[in-house]
């Protein structure tokens, strides 16, 4: 199986999905990240220094699950879809081939986020189902799916912490609360960890969950009995 990861910036497919990833490389997919923007806005540093720098910093996580991603280069900050970046994807798409996109959803906090999932959309068209991952903090995303993570704790922390120039801890705090959160909200098993997606079905994909990993494992509801007998 080949899975194409899209992030915006350099860091965003280790915050929002990269502990999903780790799972479909357990299972031996082949992954491609790419990442849209130059990441240049991304600090006070100068823009060039800084965009060699996330370059760097991309690299190194994503060399953690063996893959190398692939830079597409539009200015931080400025991303539309447009023709440039539609063309860019679609000769992204052409040459990876993956069986499953996994970007940002089109609703997420950061313009280059909503640019990029719009950009996805179209270049996808009928060749690829494109999957959402969670916004930040969930704010207005309704999962349809869950990836169980929980083995893959530390290595996306490891992920997120090798983008140093983003002071990653404030990162690994909110994607663990956000992991926590999404685990306990599809019955995880306490201290499990969960990353959500949605995927809205579109012809001719209307089923994407035999390309997904597992979700966490579900557990038995048990009414208690004195609270069932209450009547008031």
């Amino acid at each position: 199986m080949k899975i194409l990861a899209l992030g915006a910036h350099p860091d965003d497919i280790e915050i929002f999905m990269f502990g999903t990833m780790a799972a479909y490389a357990t299972q031996g997919a082949e992954l491609t990240f790419a990442v849209a923007t130059d990441g240049a806005r991304g600090g006070k540093s100068d823009a060039g220094v800084l965009a060699r720098v996330r370059r760097e910093e991309a690299t190194t996580a994503a060399a953690l699950l063996g893959a190398t991603p692939r830079f597409l280069d539009f200015p931080d900050g400025e991303l539309v879809a447009d023709g440039a970046l539609i063309g860019a994807l679609k000769t992204l798409l052409r040459e990876t081939g993956p069986d499953l996109v996994v970007t940002h959803a089109p609703n997420d906090y950061h313009a280059d986020h909503r640019a990029l999932s719009d950009g996805v959309r179209i270049a996808a068209s009928f060749a690829v189902p494109v999957l959402h991952a969670d916004t930040m903090g969930g704010t207005g995303f309704a999962p349809t799916h869950y990836v169980d993570i929980s083995a893959y704790r530390d290595i996306k922390t490891q992920a997120i912490r090798a983008h140093r120039s983003q002071g990653p801890e404030q990162y690994v705090d909110r994607a663990r609360i956000q992991n926590e959160f999404r685990a306990g909200q599809c019955n995880g098993v306490p201290g499990s960890l969960a990353e959500a997606f949605r995927f809205e079905p579109r012809f001719p994909f209307a089923d994407i969950r035999a390309l997904l990993p597992p979700a966490p494992p579900l557990r038995p509801v048990t009414p208690i009995p004195d609270a069932a007998n209450e009547t008031g």
